[in-house]
């Protein structure tokens, strides 16, 4: 069964930190493309950023530049989205999600690109 499986996040104080795991299974993650995406109650789902299969590079949108880091292990099968200085603003249910090959970034962060979905973790930023 194909699946990606997340666990991470909760509740988090502004300027902290916290990690999102994102775990395939009944495939391998070394040919696909990791994006992960974000949506915050009573808006769209919005992608913030990508990492390639081919040479692990990553891309993130403006708004978490700087604070955000994706990372893979694919000896784990397992990709990570590491988030610093967390702002209000970041509180959202996060998703990862996987395509084949790489996508140019214009359309890496659009959710009609990807194939397979995790599951949804919460990130909460407030004191």
């Amino acid at each position: 069964q194909v699946q990606l499986v997340q666990s991470g996040g909760g509740l988090v104080q502004p300027g902290g930190s916290t990690r999102l795991s994102c775990a395939a299974s009944g495939f391998t993650l070394d040919y696909y493309a990791i994006g992960w995406f974000r949506q915050a109650p009573g808006k769209e789902r919005e992608g913030v950023s990508c990492i390639r299969s081919s040479d692990g590079k990553s891309d993130y949108v403006d708004s978490v530049k700087g604070r955000f880091t994706m990372s893979r292990d694919n000896a784990k099968n397992t990709i990570y989205l590491q988030m610093n200085s967390l702002k209000p603003e970041d509180t959202a249910v996060y998703y990862c999600a996987a395509t084949l090959g790489d996508p140019p970034f214009t359309i890496a962060t659009v959710a009609a690109t990807y194939d397979y979905w995790g599951q949804g973790t919460q990130v909460t930023v407030s004191s």
